[in-house]
């Protein structure tokens, strides 16, 4: 039995019952010996201590089962608890209690008594069993070394307390006063708490301390691991608040992370070809292992996105209404018959078939005839988009493929570049001026363009910098150029050649009045002025102002003209209400004095002047061809830097005409008492080629035989010592000049009649075309004689020469 107070009862006996005021405890057990402060609240448990306070300040101390019970009933309160002493009671001004109270020793309530405003109980006193010894004494030292060895792992334990505990005896109490030092869950310390033999109470507090410690043990070490954790989180976490300062400074994006994740989702969602796909995804893997920061990721980064940036499949439905392209066409071009007929044919071809390899055209022609703006609008005909390469001066060839990786500020080609900035697979692709590229050390471009304009190879087209095949076969290619010699001759056999020649006067008229005049005039604001321009304006500016094988100076010329009248019109304040008429005595008022004369013809027949046909890169041209003679010694003078090719023709015509002499009525040995002088003015400009022969042997025979050329009359053709006349080139723009100067008459070799075909109708009905295959034929035609005169002695078999080997053997002797 333990000692219990000498409380009395009622009848004034002493005994082991007691009846006291009962504090129900809420989050807390109360041990025998342990002093802890209470903060009181609840009414009835204020009504309890105040009722304790009256008496002897003793009070029931017991556990509630269940904490979250405000008004807790019998069955809700624990049992068993401790007998405690109100040592201080403090109240608070908002009604509540501050206690210190102290447990005395255990009790069990027998029973509730009524009262109305707090509980009173019957209690009984706890006995405790007496224990052996000798496992009392082990249990106490197991327990104090169990104690010693959570101390040294919970710095909170003070030293004080250690040696306290140290200095106990009595088993309960050891008990006891460990068990109010650790923070057990209540329903154990409950336990604690009823456990009456010592034995039984001190194995289950070591029990409860052992796990206590591998809890606190396993606590340290998830505080460990978490702290480890946490450093290095906290270490990262400052590096990136870092790299995000230092890219937000430069102005880079700073959410690397996600910028991966947009990244590959753009790459699932991309389709490319299979090699170019395991390509990209390879590049990602690499640059997800790389940092940020360094050289090569941005590499790689630019690497990726050009390669999903690139229209591998996209593309634009092709309109493959005949009718309507052909519509477009006219629109926006007059002429140029030849370009549209193959542009329709491949649109009919596409819509029968399915799967066609775009052509590679080559439109070759002078400038200003709309090379350019035909293949823009052959996009427009097509429903393609279009894109505009300028091969001008370009002489790299990483121009054409791009530049390998490895270089720095490396990138793909204008090839490629071209079609991300279109975004479609199957545009209209112009490669403008390709006889303009040059080559140097670093490779020649035009060699480069053979794989690229060659429809069996160019669905595999590699470019360096993207290192993947890339198919261009649905690209419409149209090349532009203005002459053919220039293209290298493996590029040439890869494109189908389309000549544009010059425009026919009739067509620049129809060009100006259609398009050119109403686009001048709403350009210079003179919509509403009423400005009109007569066709002989048109012409005038034609003849006298321009020299061209296009229309692009008849523009500007229109163009000047529409100025002066928008200066005109603020300078008098017109409305609209005078009209604006060019006419062609007004065009000198606005343009100035002519700048070209308007025919090349003489004015009258001359001796030993005769008119050639010329080409040039800007069309054909008028080319005059003198001869002087004059007492000498056979010598013969050529000028006009000439080429090489022009005096030999000279100097064949030479030995043609020595060769008829008799036959032209010569004398035998002219040759050798005159001297012969023939110029072709207009020195500054270089001459070449073969086509003058048969106009500088006519000039000869004129001035030798005092016989006048006519004057509207003009001629092309090479010729040989036989006096055979061989075929010519540029026939078609030579006859354009022809026509531009008034010619009447041209003379043209006979196996040139093929190419007449390519003449305007209009041309050729204000033309005369006379084909020739000898010389005499020519000299009949231009020669003036009279009207029972011949230029020659007689006609023989030399107007009509044969052209086999066999029948050469059995020419007349008086030919050779």
């Amino acid at each position: 039995m333990v000692n219990l107070p000498k409380i009395f009862k009622e009848n004034g006996s002493f005994g082991p019952e007691l009846i006291l005021p009962l504090l129900p405890l809420r989050d807390i057990v109360i041990f025998p010996h342990m002093v802890a402060p209470l903060f009181v609240g609840r009414p009835k448990s204020v009504a309890a201590l105040s009722d304790a306070m009256g008496k002897d300040k003793r009070v029931f101390l017991a556990t509630q089962k269940k904490e979250g019970i405000d008004n807790p009933a019998e069955e809700d309160i624990s049992r068993v608890g401790t007998i405690g002493k109100v040592l201080q009671l403090l109240r608070l001004p908002d009604g509540t209690v501050k206690a210190l109270v102290e447990g005395e020793t255990r009790g069990r309530i027998v029973h509730f008594l009524p009262e109305a405003d707090f509980f009173r109980v019957e209690l009984e006193a706890v006995a405790e069993e007496p224990a052996e010894t000798a496992e009392v004494t082990a249990l106490m030292r197991s327990v104090l070394k169990s104690f010693d060895e959570y101390a040294a792992l919970n710095k909170s334990i003070s030293k004080d307390l250690i040696s306290s505990v140290s200095s106990i005896t009595d088993p309960s109490k050891l008990a006891d006063t460990l068990a109010a030092h650790f923070s057990f869950k209540i329903e154990d310390k409950q336990q604690l708490l009823e456990e009456a033999v010592p034995t039984d109470r001190l194995s289950l507090l070591l029990k409860l301390i052992q796990m206590e410690i591998d809890i606190f043990q396993m606590d340290q070490r998830i505080k460990s691991r978490v702290k480890e954790q946490m450093e290095k989180t906290q270490k990262n976490y400052y590096l990136n608040e870092q790299m995000r300062a230092i890219k937000k400074e430069m102005g880079a994006d700073d959410d690397g992370a996600e910028d991966l994740a947009e990244l590959e989702e753009k790459i699932n969602k991309k389709k490319m070809s299979e090699e170019a796909t395991e390509k990209v995804k390879a590049e990602l893997k690499k640059l997800k292992l790389m940092t940020p920061m360094s050289a090569e990721a941005t590499v790689v980064r630019n690497y990726i996105d050009w390669l999903i940036s690139l229209p591998w499949y996209e593309k634009t439905d092709i309109n493959t209404d005949i009718e309507e392209a052909e519509k477009i066409l006219d629109e926006d071009h007059y002429g140029l018959e030849k370009p549209k007929e193959r542009i329709l044919e491949y649109l009919a071809v596409q819509s029968l078939v399915k799967k066609i390899r775009g052509p590679i055209l080559c439109f070759v022609g002078p400038p200003g005839v709309g090379k350019t703006s035909l293949a823009k609008s052959v996009s427009r005909a097509t429903g393609r988009k279009y894109v505009r390469l300028s091969l001008g001066g370009v002489r790299d060839e990483a121009e054409i493929r791009g530049h390998r990786r490895t270089y720095i500020g490396a990138l793909p080609g204008k090839i490629i570049q071209s079609l991300k900035k279109v975004g479609v697979n199957n545009p209209v692709f112009c490669l403008d001026e390709v006889d303009k590229m040059s080559m140097d050390f670093r490779g020649d471009p035009s060699a480069a363009l053979l794989e690229v304009l060659d429809p069996e190879q160019n669905n595999n087209f590699n470019d360096h910098y993207l290192d993947v095949d890339y198919d261009l076969s649905d690209i419409l290619f149209i090349t532009t150029a203005n002459t053919l010699p220039d293209i290298p001759l493996p590029l040439q056999d890869r494109m189908e050649i389309i000549r544009l020649p010059g425009y026919t006067e009739y067509e620049k008229l129809h060009i100006a009045t259609g398009f050119l005049v109403p686009k001048q005039i709403k350009t210079n604001g003179l919509e509403g002025q009423n400005v009109r321009f007569s066709d002989k304006a048109i012409y005038a500016i034609i003849r006298k102002y321009t020299r061209e094988a296009g229309v692009r100076n008849l523009e500007r010329e229109i163009a000047s003209i529409c100025r002066k009248i928008a200066k005109e019109v603020l300078k008098n304040k017109n409305e609209g209400k005078a009209a604006f008429n060019v006419s062609a005595t007004s065009v000198a008022t606005h343009l100035g004095p002519p700048r070209f004369r308007e025919s090349q013809i003489e004015e009258n027949d001359a001796i030993g002047l005769v008119t050639g046909l010329a080409w040039t890169q800007v069309g054909g041209e008028l080319l005059s061809v003198e001869t002087a003679i004059m007492p000498g010694k056979g010598k013969l003078t050529i000028t006009g830097k000439l080429g090489d090719v022009m005096q030999e023709s000279a100097q064949a015509a030479v030995s043609y005409v020595r060769s008829r002499a008799e036959n032209l009525q010569l004398q035998q040995d002219f040759y050798k008492t005159y001297d012969i002088h023939i110029h072709i003015p207009e020195g500054a400009i270089p001459k070449d080629g073969p086509s003058a022969g048969i106009s500088m042997c006519t000039s000869i025979v004129s001035a030798l035989t005092r016989r006048a050329v006519y004057r509207d009359l003009a001629m092309t053709g090479e010729i040989t010592l036989r006096g055979r006349v061989l075929p010519i080139g540029g026939l078609k723009e030579k006859i354009l000049a022809a026509h531009r100067g008034r010619i009447k008459k041209v003379i043209i070799p006979k196996e040139n009649e093929k190419d007449l075909k390519d003449i305007p109708k209009n041309v050729l009905k204000q033309v005369e075309v006379v084909a020739v295959e000898h010389m005499d034929e020519v000299l009949s035609h231009s020669i003036i004689v009279g009207d029972n005169e011949s230029v020659f002695k007689e006609h023989d078999a030399a107007l009509h020469i044969p052209t086999s080997a066999d029948d050469q053997v059995q020419t007349p002797r008086n030919l050779i």
